[in-house]
């Protein structure tokens, strides 16, 4: 316990990010329907499972002209 308090300082500012990449990345999938490549329902699992990294990826990769 006394080790996930140490890293407490370093891990907020991560969740935080994750949080908002997450919820702008699902917003953005379930308001457009244009993707790059593959459908919503890939790009929900995408954004969703790959935690970090997915919605990075969406932005990337899958978003589609506006």
């Amino acid at each position: 316990m006394q080790d996930i308090i140490e890293y407490l300082p370093f891990l907020m500012p991560l969740l935080i990010i994750q949080l908002i990449l997450l919820i702008t990345a699902l917003i953005h999938v379930l308001r457009h329907p244009n993707y790059r490549f593959g459908n919503r329902v890939i790009w929900i699992f995408v954004v969703v499972l790959i935690q970090i990294v997915g919605p990075i990826i969406y932005f990337v990769f899958g978003r589609g002209e506006e």
